[in-house]
């Protein structure tokens, strides 16, 4: 399987990222972005967005990102920073890129932004293990 297409399937068969409503705006080997819109249901008590929004855009664009190189790629450890409050109707976007990658693992820095305002910042470590994608 080409690796731009994997993302593509991924998201396919993601039930989770479906529901946020990502959508992938680029994808290549080694980089995905994505974005989504915060919605009123994805708000916390204080009526700003659950960190676990910001979060899971910046994960899944990690996880498209590290499986552009045809192998079945893992999480294995994830941070994040979050910057700035965010709003109903703020539109998030996610670039991961990859770092470094070597046989076993991938190191991503992935920037949430809104516009051009950096409002987190995600960082992960990817197990690459030796199963192929496929079609």
């Amino acid at each position: 399987m080409n690796g731009v297409d994997i993302p593509y399937k991924m998201l396919s068969q993601d039930a989770f990222s479906t529901w946020l409503g990502i959508e992938i705006l680029e994808c290549e080997i080694g980089r995905c972005k994505v974005s989504l819109t915060v919605r009123k249901e994805m708000l916390n008590s204080m009526g700003k967005a659950h960190g676990g929004i910001s979060y899971s855009l910046a994960d899944t664009a990690f996880g498209f990102a590290a499986n552009t190189h045809g192998k079945y790629a893992v999480s294995i450890e994830t941070s994040i920073n979050h910057i700035e409050a965010l709003e109903e109707g703020d539109v998030l976007v996610a670039e991961s890129v990859i770092e470094k990658v070597n046989n076993k693992l991938g190191f991503n820095i992935i920037e949430v932004k809104r516009g051009d305002e950096l409002v987190a910042l995600f960082k992960g470590v990817v197990y690459r293990t030796q199963k192929d994608w496929t079609n």
